[in-house]
């Protein structure tokens, strides 16, 4: 019997919104199926399964907030009643998932190949090959590099397999020395590599963020290996501690029991702080404020935690900088008005004008490519400004389920008709709620045309890791001196904001008056480019 818990869902996501199970308890699965769909990541996400077998528990109601690395379904071998009876007594008595399950994360996290003993179920052969092998999946972050390697799933033999599971067997028995292994295949337990000390980057962001020292802490893991429960474990110890300081020192005259109630206050805080997406409250509510009743209360859903998250993040981290300039779209209109009849004639699409400023903007990167970079912590708790050969280009999109930002990647190579056809793709698939993942990251530069909602201008806020963010707002009729004369032109206010520590006001002022120039003379920018 397997356990497998909630992936990585990368970019730093810890949770996700259980939207829907795709299989029931006691279903027949196989390796890849998706068994349940999430909201994280701004978009609808399904999760697929490593394992194969018969659903024996879904762990999870519809609604509520999963976290990452906890139980998300249980796997046993199809027609293995044995297994599941000996595997279910073993949970209940340490209190933990299964070998299986374990190895799973330290070879997804740490990029190596489980250590021995860590092999699943030796009744389960199918699914033992379908660990150590991987499902090759890496829709949101998980997979082995076994199906990265090669162009086919490499098995083992049954003889090979008898060995390792042999193997195991022994260091079950004996904890002073570890069972031999075959050196037959290079992805064998014998060929095992030591996961590190720390099982993930995400393990180490969440001690940094609350300020725990890593050598502090005793890993769980194998040899030591910290893993997230560790950090987890070390932060409820410290807020239960916090709590029962503060409760221990009562205010002067307070009732007999005021301490005992706010130490029981204090550890309900703790013990409550992964509420579901389905409670509304914990404990009495509030006070309305100037005695207005409480109409509804509704909790956050995956796709505003993530938002909240990020920009809550580029808030804190990015000493940004704002530039912005006014500019004469008059000829750009134009411009595309006239490719506009052009298309209709030759039965195509005219760029649109998002499309158009993209390809600018994406000209000026060529120019200024330290507004094109992501500022990137290392593992040594350093910094780097990374440089990147080509723009993966971000741009804002409002959908019924919220605002997204889909990511165009290589867009450099991109003409403005092709842009305007992978934008209208994107967004339709986004409004959709077919979008993946994968399409909602790795972007090194955002475009947000806000204008559309009628509003004037704006600040922006960065796309965290990215430095710079370009914004345009509604395009008005205004008085404008050309050619030493008042005229009404059509004009809009470019706006950028950038990251200081990576770039100065000269670099973002030259980009902006550059992509300014193109929009305001687009027949002579557009011979460059």
């Amino acid at each position: 019997m397997t356990t497998f818990n909630l992936p990585d869902l990368g970019e730093g996501l810890t949770e996700a919104t259980l939207l829907s199970w795709l299989v029931a308890e006691g279903d027949v699965i196989v390796v890849d199926q998706p068994i349940a769909e999430v909201e994280t990541a701004k978009s609808a996400i399904e999760v697929p399964t490593p394992y194969a077998g018969v659903v024996t528990k879904l762990h999870g109601a519809v609604g509520e907030t999963l976290i990452v690395d906890e139980p998300l379904i249980t796997v046993a071998a199809e027609g293995d009643a044995d297994s599941k009876s000996s595997a279910g007594s073993g949970a209940a008595s340490n209190g933990t998932t299964d070998a299986g399950a374990l190895s799973y994360r330290e070879e997804e996290r740490a990029g190596t190949v489980p250590a021995t003993g860590s092999v699943t179920d030796p009744a389960a052969p199918d699914a033992a090959a379908a660990e150590e092998e991987g499902s090759g999946n890496v829709l949101i972050g998980y997979g082995t590099s076994t199906a990265k390697s090669s162009g086919r799933r490499r098995r083992r033999s049954g003889a090979s397999r008898q060995v390792a599971t042999g193997g195991a067997a022994a260091a079950a028995g004996s904890s002073s020395a570890p069972a031999p292994a075959p050196d037959s295949a290079p992805s064998t337990a014998g060929s095992a590599q030591k996961a590190p000390r720390v099982s993930s980057p995400l393990v180490r962001r969440l001690a940094r963020e609350h300020s725990l020292s890593l050598n502090a802490l005793t890993g769980s893991g194998p040899d030591g290996m910290i893993l997230r429960a560790d950090v987890l474990a070390a932060i409820d110890s410290s807020t239960q501690t916090t709590g029962a300081q503060e409760a221990s020192a009562p205010a002067e005259g307070a009732a007999p029991g005021a301490d005992a109630a706010a130490s029981d206050a204090a550890h309900s805080s703790a013990g409550s702080s992964r509420p579901t997406a389905g409670s509304t409250s914990t404990g009495a509510n509030p006070p309305a404020p100037g005695g207005l009743e409480v109409r509804e209360r509704v909790p956050m859903s995956g796709m505003r935690k993530a938002v909240a998250t990020t920009l809550t993040r580029s808030r804190r981290e990015i000493p940004e900088a704002t530039v912005w300039q006014d500019v004469d779209m008059t000829e750009v209109l134009a411009l595309r008005a006239r490719l506009k009849v052009q298309a209709e004639k030759d039965g195509t699409t005219a760029p649109s004008l998002l499309a158009l400023l993209s390809r600018f903007v994406l000209a000026g990167l060529s120019r200024y490519p330290d507004l094109a970079t992501r500022l990137e912590d290392t593992a040594a708790g350093a910094q780097e400004i990374v440089h990147y050969d080509g723009v993966n280009l971000g741009f804002a999109a409002q959908t019924p389920a919220g605002l997204v930002v889909p990511v165009i990647r290589h867009a450099e190579r991109l003409s403005a008709r092709a842009l305007h056809g992978e934008i209208s793709r994107l967004v339709g698939e986004a409004r959709e709620g077919k979008i993946s993942g994968k399409e909602l990251t790795g972007g090194t530069f955002t475009v947000n045309n806000y204008g559309v909602f009628g509003s004037d201008g704006a600040t922006p806020i960065i796309n965290h890791p990215e430095v710079g963010i370009l914004g345009i707002g509604r395009i008005l009729d205004r008085a404008w001196a050309v050619d030493g004369e008042l005229a009404v032109r059509k004009v809009a206010t470019l706006t950028i904001a950038f990251d200081h520590r990576v770039c100065d006001g000269g670099t973002a002022g030259g980009f902006l008056n550059f992509v300014a120039t193109c929009l305001e003379d687009p027949s002579s920018a557009l011979a460059d480019l």
